[in-house]
């Protein structure tokens, strides 16, 4: 039978392409597919205790029975839920265009609110010890946006928050542009600071998003978080 996979960050290099149809016999699994792939390119078994896999665009596990036609996603770190779906009111969106954070917040908070609480992520000029001159994203959008919606439905209900916005970039991001904005609104500060600080770390656990840093002798994908599909809880501190 024949099955998609696609490969992002890292492991994209190794293999050599983003895509790939592979035809693995009926019965096989996920990891009989990795395997598959390992032995063509002996680099991917040695990353495999930090790659996430996906299978139709929800994380899954290393066991999981393969069907005809199945998209299976090989996930590498990322840089840097209960629900299935957010409002209307909420903003969860992936952009190849500069985050104008006043666009976004015009209109952010509902009548009732009382606070709101804004995170930017900026690129930074350096990163282990080098000078960094651009950083590049990709995504796998279709996950990424899904995963992003069910975090925003998450936070509202756990911390009791009434709006969310999750923004990030993708392509090429200068020093001093932001990469990501997250911002939380509720009736009271303490949800609103909360949720945020907990939708950062989510965020970068749950969503299928990698950072590329271009230096002035080179370049390199970011060592970051390993995927999960648990988000954090509201007693979790991170």
């Amino acid at each position: 039978m024949r099955v998609h996979v696609l490969f992002f960050g890292r492991l994209k290099e190794i293999v050599g392409s983003a895509t790939d149809l592979a035809e693995i016999a009926p019965g096989a699994r996920v990891e009989d597919l990795f395997a598959l792939y390992s032995r063509r390119f002996p680099l991917l078994a040695d990353l495999r205790p930090a790659i996430a896999p996906s299978l139709n665009q929800e994380f899954a596990a290393w066991h999981a029975p393969l069907s005809p036609d199945d998209e299976v996603a090989f996930l590498p770190p990322v840089s840097g839920g209960s629900g299935e779906t957010a409002t209307a009111e909420d903003v969860c969106e992936l952009l190849r265009r500069p985050i104008v954070r006043e666009q976004w917040l015009a209109s952010f908070a509902a009548p009732s609110d009382g606070a709101v609480v804004v995170f930017e992520g900026v690129v930074r000029n350096h990163s282990r010890g080098r000078k960094v001159c651009f950083l590049e994203y990709e995504a796998y959008e279709p996950m990424a946006k899904k995963k992003m919606l069910q975090l925003a439905s998450a936070l509202r209900e756990r911390f009791a928050v009434t709006r969310v916005a999750l923004i990030h970039r993708l392509g090429r991001i200068d020093i001093g542009e932001p990469s990501i904005l997250i911002g939380t609104s509720s009736p009271h500060r303490q949800a609103a600071f909360d949720a945020c600080r907990h939708a950062i770390n989510a965020f970068k656990r749950t969503v299928p998003v990698w950072k590329k840093e271009f230096f002035e002798d080179g370049s390199a994908w970011a060592e970051g978080e390993f995927l999960n599909a648990d988000l954090p809880g509201p007693g979790e501190a991170r």
